[in-house]
């Protein structure tokens, strides 16, 4: 057998629920307003019920001292029973329902009492005041008990003060008015306490369904297991609110963007300044996987909206993985390159063994003469314009491609750099970039040429990379520079839509800038100015603390 279960023991206190605890206190607040509302109202309440008795008691006074007669008789007869003033006083008394009405002279004897006996004895509250020509009104307690008062003094013709009226109200009517609204207002307390529960029961149930029926502990840990989590991860969160302001911006975000805490509750515009990110996380532009350019960085940005108006928008860092593309471009480039020359050489080869066949030694000596020649001639003609090694090296490769794809690569005759440059790396990847659009542009198309233009001009570096192809329409010669835009299909192992971006991004963070325009006689001209390129002539120059994008062999056409 299995053993018994243990008992559930009974727990006490709060439920853990949102929903239950918001409508419990809720209903705990409601049902407190209640009371301290019907306890703040019942408060006056008695004290304006004793106020309305007294001046009631006094207008039953004031009218019975106005009486014509009662003076007089007050002067001329003896108190008694049966005596014409008391039987004006009990007639008024029963008209108004009043507990007593007392008229007594100037000595405090009575003339008029709801008990014939006391009348003619002296009455048992200090009538002085009254006989003293003012007008009492007060809650106090005499032979009939304890009663709402009011004391006026009676004049005779002449005006002089010849007694005293004094009615009295039972002080238990009074209470019996005030028990009697109680019921009334416990039904109204009551009424507003059912009509607050009601809404605090609402209210809980869009609590409920928001919360998802969680308990305040579960939603404490949610909290700190996000907090965790958006700052512990490797990819850059940036939340937005309805109204489009940043309201949350992780660790990583940070970094990649470049920016802090302090941007929280402003507009991605304030926060990065205008440009394609902060048009990517605003939602101006839209997508899946955009690519964007943040200083140095490139990132794959994604927006997602949110129930509330918002929206999240996240960061991977795919500078790494673009370096690694423009690596792999490179190293292709390299191989097309070694092929090229591979399949001239054994091109050539053929052609020399066929001639050495025929014994045609002299035409053997005479073509390789010529093609040693012009290989040579080539090599010496970037060297002598463009001084700087690396340069020099990337444009005797990308002529060899460019003759192997049917393109004549030259350099124009107003080439002249010197070596004094600053960052030889980044001027390589910037006309790597443009000679490789370059190319695309015109391969296939006959008489495809391509036209290098390197020249200083003190120290400021100008190139211009010409081509013979259909150019660019006047409509996309902005676009062309924006990060993500393209019009050719992307390779396997990345994006394209980022070579233009980094050139004229490079050039502008030295000060310069990058632009495209219509070549003479048809094609693309693009231009590129870079100031403070070279350094002056004298000790060799501090090495450069702008880093240089590697290369890469993108267009935005």
């Amino acid at each position: 057998m299995s053993p018994t279960p243990p008992a559930r023991r009974l727990r006490l206190g709060l439920p853990r629920r949102v929903f239950s605890q918001v409508l419990l206190m809720q209903v705990a607040i409601a049902a407190g307003v209640a009371v301290l509302a019907t306890g703040l109202f019942l408060a006056p309440l008695s004290n304006q019920l004793d106020d309305q008795a007294m001046r009631r008691a006094l207008a039953i006074a004031q009218t019975t001292a106005q009486l014509p007669d009662l003076a007089k008789d007050l002067r001329d007869t003896p108190p008694s029973p049966d005596g014409p003033v008391q039987r004006e006083a009990e007639r008024i008394r029963k008209a108004t329902k009043a507990e007593y009405i007392v008229v007594m002279d100037w000595r405090g004897v009575r003339w008029s009492h709801t008990d014939p006996k006391q009348i003619g004895g002296i009455v048992s509250t200090d009538p002085g005041q009254a006989l003293a020509g003012k007008e009492v009104m007060e809650i106090d307690s005499g032979t009939l008990g304890r009663s709402a008062r009011g004391k006026v003094p009676l004049r005779d013709s002449d005006g002089t003060v010849v007694g005293a009226v004094s009615v009295g109200i039972a002080y238990d009517s009074v209470r019996a008015r005030l028990i009697h609204a109680i019921p009334g207002l416990l039904a109204y307390a009551g009424g507003a306490l059912a009509v607050g529960a009601l809404a605090a029961w609402l209210i809980s149930r869009r609590v409920h369904r928001q919360t998802r029926d969680l308990a305040f502990s579960d939603i404490a840990a949610l909290l700190s297991e996000r907090e965790a989590m958006l700052h512990g991860i490797r990819e850059g969160v940036v939340a937005l609110d309805r109204t489009g302001r940043i309201r949350l911006v992780n660790d990583e975000a940070q970094r990649l963007l470049g920016i802090g805490e302090v941007v929280v509750g402003r507009s991605p515009d304030e926060a990065l300044g205008a440009g394609r990110t902060a048009d990517v996380l605003a939602g101006r532009v839209t997508g899946t996987d955009l690519l964007t350019v943040r200083g140095q960085r490139v990132l794959v940005a994604n927006r997602m909206p949110t129930d509330d108006g918002g929206a999240v928008a996240t960061l991977r860092d795919r500078t790494e993985l673009e370096q690694l593309g423009r690596e792999l471009d490179s190293t292709r480039g390299l191989i097309d390159a070694l092929r090229a020359q591979d399949h001239e050489h054994a091109n050539r080869m053929h052609t020399l063994l066929g001639l050495l066949e025929l014994e045609m030694f002299d035409d053997a000596v005479e073509f390789v003469g010529e093609v040693v020649g012009d290989h040579r001639a080539t090599a010496e003609q970037v060297t002598e314009r463009i001084e700087d090694p690396l340069l020099a090296a990337l444009l005797v490769g990308k002529a060899t491609v460019a003759a192997e794809r049917g393109v004549a690569l030259g350099v124009s005759d107003r080439t002249r750099l010197p070596d004094r440059l600053v960052d030889p790396q980044g001027l390589v990847t910037v006309v790597g970039n443009l000679v490789d659009n370059a190319l695309d542009a015109v391969a296939g198309k006959p008489h495809a040429r391509v036209e290098v233009e390197l020249r200083a001009e003190g120290r400021t570096a100008i190139l211009r990379v010409r081509d013979t192809g259909p150019g660019i329409p006047p409509e996309h010669r902005e676009l062309i520079f924006t990060t993500g835009w393209s019009t050719k299909k992307p390779p396997a192992h990345r994006e394209r839509g980022i070579g233009l971006s980094l050139v004229r991004r490079l050039a502008e963070r030295q000060g310069g800038s990058a632009t495209v325009g219509e070549a003479h006689g048809g094609g693309a001209e693009f231009t590129v100015v870079l100031p403070e390129a070279l350094a002056g002539p004298g000790p060799e120059p501090a090495v450069s603390t702008v880093p240089s994008a590697p290369q890469t062999a993108e267009e935005g056409t």
